[in-house]
């Protein structure tokens, strides 16, 4: 076989790959379509990373208002908790293993109190092996695992939120 062959060959079979994954059903994760023109965010602290991430993530497909009053669905957060423990240890105590938590509840209503959403909770747990002589590059990681966590959670929330109909 020629070099031309065996180059025509690859080429083919590159051109191929996507319509094959096309046949198969295969698609890039994507935003979610939300129902409903505009939502309003409360019970989120000042200053909540989640808030932002999701305040951010919702803007692309709707308008994110100040007012519960004036928008279509309320998401209320009822908590927004990020945990950090230690879970093992080495037999001269050191801390071995940590566990990072992020756990958000939250319920959806209209302004005039009808439930979309009844109360949920999305909790999201990492493990992180810990070694002292490293402790910045562990904290590095760990501030990581969060902004993982939060992330997967907020695209949770928005799944969560593409199923309902006002």
């Amino acid at each position: 076989m020629s070099s031309s062959e065996c180059a025509l060959r690859r080429r083919l079979l590159l051109q191929a790959a996507p319509l094959l994954l096309a046949g198969c059903g295969f698609e890039l994760k994507r935003a979610a379509a939300l129902q409903f023109q505009s939502i309003a965010l409360t019970g989120f602290a000042p200053r909540s990373p989640l808030a932002e991430e999701l305040r951010v993530a919702l803007a692309r497909s709707v308008t994110v208002l100040e007012s519960p009053a004036q928008a279509q669905v309320v998401l209320q957060a009822l908590s927004d908790e990020r945990t950090r423990r230690a879970v093992a240890f080495t037999a001269s105590g050191q801390v071995r293993d940590i566990q990072l938590r992020m756990r958000l509840k939250y319920r959806a209503q209209t302004p005039a109190q009808r439930e979309l959403v009844p109360d949920s909770e999305i909790l999201q747990i990492r493990e992180l092996t810990f070694i002292e002589s490293a402790a910045l590059g562990k904290e590095q990681e760990e501030q990581e695992l969060f902004r993982e966590m939060q992330s997967d959670t907020v695209l949770q929330v928005l799944l969560r939120l593409s199923t309902i109909k006002v």
